[in-house]
């Protein structure tokens, strides 16, 4: 569908901004990322015109996977990619370019993917690179299933989209690695303070200085094979009669 002058190009432009303003009410919202991904799909096919079905494939334990689609259906179509090492959404994840191509086109180029796409009944396919981080380079794949293929202006709206979902999704991944650390450091820090308390307990009771005060308390945990902090919230309560909090 090309732009026109009876307003098919400030609808569907519309229908992008609504499906990013949608994206971004999620990413406030929503902490679990496959549900996000899921929800950038579903948008997908509010964002551009003609898109049936839609994936997103991601690498995932030393492969491509499909991490996210609106229907079983086209995830068996990945994955009859991955299995191939070859198509659309493998093509767009290489190369970092849109692929769109109609049925006719991929006969020539992935026969078997034309033959199980053509028997679920779709006829054009639109592929946009995604680049979420250095560990997540994948595609968001369009299914559809009219048989004349996407137009330019289609892959220009899955552009549009893809890109600042991209910017969206790396922020959100920024803010759960900073999340992460944080707990970890919170626990970190929980940790040493019980550990430092049995070190000086036990420093008081043994008259010993702080490093041979660590090392018995390595070794204990060791002789009885459990965690340092669980052996200090252990010796912490049983010799002040107070759980360490």
């Amino acid at each position: 569908m090309e732009p026109s002058r009876d307003g098919t190009w400030p609808r569907v432009l519309d229908e992008v901004t609504g499906a990013l303003e949608a994206l971004t009410d999620t990413l406030a919202t929503e902490d679990d990322f496959e549900v996000l991904l899921r929800r950038v799909c579903e948008q997908v096919t509010a964002a551009v015109p003609g898109v049936d079905e839609a994936t997103i494939t991601l690498p995932h334990g030393g492969g491509p996977t499909t991490v996210a689609s609106t229907s079983e259906v086209v995830v068996d179509l990945d994955r009859g990619q991955y299995d191939r090492g070859d198509g659309p959404c493998l093509e767009a994840a290489r190369t970092g370019e849109v692929v769109r191509v109609s049925i006719g086109e991929v006969a020539e180029r992935w026969p078997d993917f034309a033959r199980d796409a053509g028997a679920a009944g779709f006829g054009s396919f639109l592929s946009a690179p995604l680049m979420i981080n250095d560990e997540h380079g994948g595609a968001v794949n369009c299914y559809s299933g009219h048989p004349g293929g996407f137009a330019e202006l289609d892959e220009k709206l899955l552009g549009l989209y893809t890109g600042a979902a991209t910017a969206a999704l790396r922020a959100y991944c920024r803010y759960q690695h900073a999340r992460d650390v944080t707990g970890q450091l919170r626990t970190a820090l929980e940790n040493r303070a019980v550990i430092d308390q049995a070190k000086g307990i036990l420093m008081a009771i043994r008259r010993i200085g702080a490093d041979e005060a660590f090392t018995l308390l390595v070794e204990q945990s060791q002789r009885e094979n459990v965690k340092l902090r669980d052996l200090a919230l252990r010796f912490v309560a049983h010799t002040t009669g107070v759980h360490p909090s």
